[in-house]
């Protein structure tokens, strides 16, 4: 094997610890350790201890907190820590934690420091993605070449050792450093530098392994930038060699984890004894007949609220499916300036579809009014970007300028209104523009335009063969959600997170579409599914942030206008329910939830505009009559799921490999953002900046912090509002065939052996009995239960208390 091939399998293998990062403004929730999921959770947490320097357990306060407000259950804790051997108090147990977690970090500027410093530096200038009005010389060429030909210019960088004169090939630079190594400890010294900055390798892994507009107009690698570090280490004669892996002795019975054992176990308990109580109340149910509209919202945990709320104002059917609609494809609006991937990250998109006009004049009106307001954008984003002419703008403006920054800073529910009446100038593409469904026989890129006629259909029936779909209403609504925030660089973080942190009206638009097309009810009749000749599908967006739910029904027929007027006055009287409720959460006054949320949305001073998925701690996979009617809180993502009607296992199947991993990386992230939000997460949103279009720093410099802000999290600075707890997922279905999906999915029984999420069922072919999963396929059948179930605790009553 070649040195350079040898080189290039080192860097492989270090860097399945680093986890992929994306760019803030398309932000996907994904775990940091995504590269230690290998490994059983307890170990995993404390080698990224050893790598990264951060926490991976609740603090002793944290979980002392916790059970002070009976989160934890003080009998389901008893048992645990007698198992693990701990015969104290729970309390002295905290107090030895207490004692053991003083010691702090030194702040002693090291050699790697001022290499980071450098680092950071040239890495913010090349991968800057549109933000800065100077760019860096030679990026066309690539990461490493461009440093290449700009060291000698950087009076931080001493003109020592191979950074003196750095070699053409990366690799080649990469050779000279480890050569005096032993071959087996080039990983580890990878890994170590890999971990360094690992906000920023996370971020240049991602992009080099997706490709897209930007890396394959100015490319970087892993190699590139390893060779750029490894030569200014070599420059400042820094030492290298890494330090042995440091583990637990037996990181299972660490009592940080036993008590988080605990708090799960009686979150979880609550949650199965609620879907079981209701699965044996199901026997007795009779179906109500045909619904007259039904809503289809994304699983996203702030759709729970929202649903229950719709419910409770009349005979409302809803159900709950990944965001994207089950419709991987690459969207591009009608003026946008480039295309976005509108599906999961664990998908690669398969379609192009693109906005285009279908009414002229409104197009016109449209374009003429957007181009003046684009005008406009550009000048103040010159004037502000331009410090020579900044002052003298604000000068010239005068009073004017002034009052509308005062409006912003003071009225900022007022600024809304005015938003939107100006807004109303403006015609949405909505009302103008049309999803190209259609397949077009042309490409994007490698993408074909559009979708054929047989994709539509196996789409739109894979749909509703996962939501175990058997009526339709005269209405069906496809609800996508988005959320509306003010200078808020994590906005992406609050949209929907099955569309990549995008939008997901767009999908909910191109799946209405395709089922409302004729020819494709045709074959779906075929396939069983009886869909009535006056059922209309209609698209629509919630927004999170004010529960506001627009309906695009600018097709839907005459014949169906009550009917749409019923569903918006309904809506309307849901979304004043659901804001009062959200508001008390947010710690504002519940009567005023309408003003208030949307005060939060257009104040540009808000750091908490919402609180997103905070909070997340249950997936449920079963029909909605297992959960309707209880308040879970927004706190459990819903996946509608009928086990009759899914004989062989694929719908549960696609689920499982889905969704269930997409819901595991959004609470692993929102868990290790919370345990450790200095590592895992980005700070204060307060003292963030960003960086690039790409990211924010803490300060003026250092590493790429894609992980949440204090203010996703916290209520205060040590009071976390989210209850950092792995993710509890509940299926209702035979046993067996949950078994058998994880049969054929190891990702899925390394998961669960590894004890990153837990799995329960609830089988209502076995008298509704209740089966844990424990490890390598073998399940535990827990005590049949004969009381109510519990009410499952709320978290705003939790942080109040």
């Amino acid at each position: 094997m070649s040195t350079e091939s040898a080189i290039r399998d080192s860097i492989d293998e270090a860097a399945t610890t680093v986890g992929s990062r994306w760019p803030v403004h398309s932000f996907v929730t994904a775990n940091p350790l995504s590269g230690f999921e290998h490994r059983p959770f307890g170990e995993a947490v404390e080698e990224a201890a050893t790598l990264l320097g951060g926490r991976g357990l609740p603090s002793a306060r944290t979980l002392a907190t916790a059970l002070e407000r009976g989160q934890i259950d003080r009998e389901i804790l008893a048992d645990e820590l007698a198992e693990a051997g701990y015969d104290d108090s729970p309390e002295a147990i905290l107090d030895r934690m207490r004692d053991g977690g003083d010691a702090e970090n030194g702040d002693a500027d090291t050699a790697t420091d001022r290499v980071d410093r450098v680092l950071t530096k040239w890495l913010s200038a090349f991968l800057d993605e549109g933000s800065a009005h100077w760019s860096m010389p030679n990026r066309e060429a690539g990461f490493y070449a461009a440093f290449r030909g700009m060291a000698e210019y950087d009076g931080d960088i001493p003109s020592e050792g191979v950074v003196a004169d750095l070699p053409e090939s990366p690799f080649e630079a990469i050779e000279s450093v480890l050569s005096s190594y032993p071959d087996a400890q080039w990983v580890p010294i990878l890994e170590e530098q890999l971990a360094a900055l690992p906000g920023w390798t996370g971020f240049i892994k991602r992009r080099a392994e997706d490709g897209g507009v930007w890396q394959s107009t100015y490319p970087i690698s892993l190699e590139g930038y390893l060779a750029v570090r490894l030569a200014l280490l070599d420059a400042i004669d820094a030492d290298i060699e890494p330090d042995p892996d440091i583990t637990a002795d037996n990181p299972a019975d660490d009592p940080a984890q036993v008590f988080l054992r605990a708090w799960e176990a009686t979150y979880r308990d609550d949650l199965v004894g609620t879907v079981a109580a209701r699965s044996r109340s199901m026997d007795d149910s009779e179906k109500t007949g045909r619904p007259d509209i039904q809503l289809v919202f994304c699983i996203d945990t702030r759709s729970e609220i929202i649903r229950r709320h719709i419910e409770a104002t009349g005979d409302y059917e809803t159900h709950g499916y990944a965001g994207f609609f089950g419709i991987p494809m690459e969207y591009r609006g009608y003026d946008a300036d480039v295309s976005v991937d509108a599906c999961p990250p664990i998908l690669d998109p398969q379609h192009h579809v693109v906005d285009y006009p279908t009414d002229d004049d409104t197009h016109a009106r449209h374009d003429r009014w957007s181009g003046i307001r684009a005008a406009a954008d550009e000048v103040i984003e010159i004037l502000e970007a331009n410090a020579a002419t900044a002052y003298g703008y604000v000068e010239t403006a005068g009073s004017g300028y002034g009052l509308s920054l005062a409006a912003r800073t003071l009225v900022p529910g007022r600024v809304h209104d005015v938003v939107d009446a100006a807004a109303e100038l403006v015609p949405d593409e909505r009302e103008f523009c049309e999803p190209l469904v259609h397949h077009q026989h042309t490409y994007a890129g490698d993408l074909p335009v559009g979708l054929t006629h047989e994709e539509k259909v196996e789409y739109a029936g894979t749909a509703f063969e996962l939501m175990g779909f058997e009526e339709f209403g005269r209405l069906v609504v496809f609800t996508g959600h988005a959320s509306e925030t003010a200078n808020n660089p994590y906005d992406a973080s609050l949209d929907c997170g099955a569309c990549a942190g995008n939008p997901g009206g767009p999908s909910a638009r191109v799946l209405a579409n395709i089922c409302n097309d004729e020819a494709v009810k045709a074959d779906l009749r075929e396939r069983g599914f009886e869909i009535p000749d006056d059922t209309i599908f209609v698209a629509g967006q919630h927004n999170t942030t004010t529960d506001e739910v627009e309906l695009f029904a600018g097709d839907v027929p005459e014949s169906h206008a009550d009917d749409l007027d019923r569903l918006r006055a309904d809506l309307t009287v849901a979304r004043e329910d659901a804001t009062a409720e959200r508001a008390e959460a947010l710690g504002a006054d519940g009567s005023s939830g309408v003003s208030e949320t949307e005060r939060r949305a257009a104040d540009w001073a808000e750091t908490r505009p919402e609180w997103g998925l905070a909070g997340n701690a249950g997936f449920v996979i079963g029909p909605r009559e297992l959960t309707s009617g209880c308040d879970l809180d927004g706190r459990a993502f819903l996946h509608s799921y009928d086990w009759s009607t899914d004989p062989h296992g694929d719908a549960l199947e696609a689920i499982l490999t889905g969704p269930m991993v997409v819901t595991q990386w959004i609470n692993a992230q929102y868990y290790f953002s919370t345990v450790d939000n200095a590592v895992y997460g980005s700070g204060s949103k307060a003292t963030q900046n960003p960086v690039g279009n790409v990211g924010v720093y803490q300060g003026n410099g250092g590493d790429l912090l894609t992980g949440l802000p204090l203010q996703s999290l916290m209520t205060a600075d040590d009071e976390p509002y989210h209850q950092p707890l792995r993710l509890s997922t509940v299926v209702h279905a035979p046993v067996e065939r949950v078994t058998e999906v994880l049969a054929d999915h190891e990702n899925l029984t390394q998961l669960l052996d590894n004890d990153w999420l837990s799995l329960t069922v609830v089988d209502p072919t076995r008298e509704h009995r209740v089966f844990h999963y424990e490890e390598s396929l073998e399940w535990v059948p827990e005590p049949e239960r004969t009381e109510a179930a519990p009410e499952i605790p709320s978290a705003q009553a939790v942080a109040d208390d």
